[in-house]
This record gives C-alpha cells, structure tokens and sequence, in this order.
C-alpha cells in the first residue's frame, strides 16, 4: 500500500526534528561512529512512527540501539515540545536498525570476489 501525502508530510516533519533532537541530545555520535536517522515511516492511522537508523562505525550496534531506547521519554518529550502546533497527539516512536547499508557493504564484496575471479 502507498503512502499518503499527510503520512510523507508527517514523516518529513518528524524527520527533520527527530535530526535535531539526536544532535542535540549527543544521540548523532555513539561509541565514535555515526548514528543517522535514514528514514520514518508513520502507520495511516497516524498513531505509530517508525525511525529507521543507520549505524556508521559504531562498535556495539545493539548498545546503541539500547542508548537510544533508553533516552525514549525525553527524545518523546523533545519532539512533542517541536511538533505540538502541527499535530493533535504525538505518534508512538519506535526505533529499528536500518540494514540497507550493511546489504550495499555485502553486495560491493560479492561483486568485488565475481571480479577477481573472472580476472584470473
């Protein structure tokens, strides 16, 4: 199913000030690699918001997952201070590990290993 246009405009908003609040709070570098938020994606109903992040670097992918859970009511208590006047009630927030990079990672590799072996 395609998304609506007041879903992308949501996803957009809440995108750009979900960006800011992880600067902000120090949420943008863990473990001294780069935490980046690589899409949202919000349920039609509006009641549930997806964030997608991309790990660059970091160690323990998982611990910083957890960093961010952790920080869950006051990343809440941030965006709803920002989004009040645009939105009657917040969305619930959820936070996934975005794998696109680590597939592109495996899928350089394996073309990488096609191209030594036809060149030998």
């Amino acid at each position: 199913m395609q998304e609506g246009k007041r879903q992308k405009q949501i996803a957009g908003l809440l995108n750009s000030e979900m960006n800011t609040i992880f600067q902000r709070l120090g949420l943008n570098m863990i473990d001294g690699g780069m935490v980046s938020i690589s899409s949202v994606k919000v349920t039609p109903d509006l009641l549930e918001a997806r964030f997608y992040l991309s790990f660059f670097q970091v160690r323990d992918v998982k611990a910083a997952l957890q960093r961010v859970e952790d920080r869950h009511p006051e990343i809440k208590k941030e965006l709803a201070a920002k989004v009040r006047h645009q939105l009657r009630s917040i969305p619930v927030l959820k936070f996934f590990r975005d794998e696109t990079l680590d597939h592109v990672f495996k899928m350089e590799e394996l073309f990488k290993k096609i191209d030594r072996e036809r060149n030998q």
